[in-house]
């Protein structure tokens, strides 16, 4: 898909075609489906040991704790301890809420980047039973909040290069917005970091392609061509580059007030070394540690929760969804194939997918999980939903049903070991773990 293709759409027939509701109604779902239980566990679970107490100290301000990790997942968290309590319910319910918009903003973003309906409707269905994503809302970690930030950037990343409305301000707007979600998810947690240069990278990309052949000059100025007409090089490095950097220092605006040991602003850059350090020191090896490779093949989950609480025997299985997560791999090579063929969109996902995990395969971090694997995990869904959504529009439709029947089937026959349910007995695992790596 060129970036002169990518404008030249009817509005009015996009917005009649476009299945808002349809991502409404999933995203709806999904967020209802998310409270229900999020308050059990009635005790922190796996990691949240650790972020609990930072955001308490994020509230009182009197030091600081966690200091490896920025502050917007911990901040979150201590704006909804003061708004709702500090109970099970209040600890988790930011991640419940980004964890559903995330879901519409990634429909959203699939929609106005391909303009299929099935492929959109597909993917929020996907997605929304892949497991992590379900999981990764239901608990007090920094992952989802930097994942439902990057969703959001994505989508208005998206709907700026569409510009439905052939609106220059209004597409301006759309990347400003992009900007600061990056910034945000960046602040949450860094394990998104190499997307954020990406849609930057591709804004130069398709400039210098749709001024091929004229002169050098042109290519930093205004122009009424691709990607986002009216909008330059330079005003695109502003809202791509420089906000989403402006907002993730901004973010640590707490910790400039903290009683003991405050941030000060000569030290900010230095305080990101140093936060790098703390995370590389991490050595210590742990029982669900995992590598790159047990994540595609979805073979090492971690339990984040086994034991009896809460009047009956409850666990939580950070697992990915048995059937989805492997049928996106080869998606994943069809997607490649036609992208080399000359398919931006599914090249885009595929590197995007390649770029996450090859990340985790190089960086050398000593101590790694499986929840490593979420963000990576939504383009693997969005591969196996362009796939199939292709087929279906041909008329092929047999591989969707049959995917979303297992995907569904796997959701609810799982659901208890990955929402805490209750379990009929102490070794109710075995149920589950058809795998012995699962246990």
């Amino acid at each position: 898909m060129t970036a002169t293709t990518l404008h030249r759409i009817d509005p009015a027939r996009s917005i009649r075609r476009d299945p808002a509701i349809w991502c409404a109604a999933i995203a709806t779902a999904f967020f209802v489906l998310v409270l229900y239980r999020l308050g059990i566990p009635s005790q922190p679970m796996f990691d949240e040991i650790h972020y609990l107490p930072a955001a308490r100290r994020l509230i009182d301000l009197t030091a600081r704790l966690n200091p490896e990790h920025p502050l917007v997942g911990k901040q979150l968290i201590a704006w909804s301890m003061q708004a709702i309590g500090d109970t099970p319910f209040g600890w988790r319910f930011p991640f419940a809420v980004l964890g559903s918009l995330g879901l519409w903003a990634m429909m959203r973003a699939i929609w106005w980047a391909s303009l299929s309906r099935t492929a959109t409707i597909l993917f929020g269905l996907l997605l929304a039973t892949d497991f992590i994503w379900f999981m990764m809302s239901r608990i007090a970690l920094l992952d989802m909040a930097m994942g439902g930030f990057m969703a959001l950037a994505v989508w208005q990343w998206a709907l700026a290069w569409r510009n439905p409305m052939g609106n220059t301000c209004r597409a301006r707007l759309h990347l400003a917005l992009t900007g600061v979600f990056l910034g945000l998810s960046l602040g949450a947690k860094w394990n998104g970091a190499l997307l954020v240069p990406l849609p930057g990278l591709l804004f130069a990309l398709n400039r210098w392609e749709a001024l091929k052949g004229r002169r050098t000059g042109v290519l930093w100025a205004s122009s009424n061509t691709g990607p986002v007409p009216g909008v330059s090089l330079i005003e695109a490095a502003v809202w791509l580059g420089a906000v989403p950097l402006a907002v993730y220092f901004a973010t640590f605006l707490p910790a400039f007030f903290y009683e003991v040991d405050p941030l000060a602003l000569r030290n900010l850059i230095h305080w990101q070394e140093y936060m790098l350090q703390l995370q590389d020191s991490v050595k210590k090896p742990h029982t669900y540690m995992s590598q790159w490779w047990q994540w595609m093949a979805n073979i090492r989950p971690i339990w984040f929760l086994y034991e009896n609480i809460d009047g009956a025997q409850r666990g939580v299985l950070m697992l990915g969804n048995p059937f989805t997560m492997l049928a996106g791999l080869p998606a994943l090579a069809f997607c490649l194939w036609d992208g080399v063929k000359g398919d931006r969109l599914r090249l885009l996902v595929v590197a995007a997918y390649a770029l996450l995990v090859g990340f985790w395969a190089i960086n050398g971090k000593p101590v790694q999980f499986y929840y490593h694997y979420m963000l990576a995990s939504c383009f693997l869904m969005a591969a196996l939903a362009l796939i199939l959504a292709e087929w279906w529009d041909l008329g092929l439709r047999w591989p969707a049903k049959v995917t979303l029947v297992l995907a569904f089937g796997m959701m609810i026959g799982f659901f208890p070991i990955i929402s805490a349910g209750k379990l009929p007995a102490k070794n109710s695992y075995l149920d589950y773990t058809w795998l012995d790596s699962w246990k």
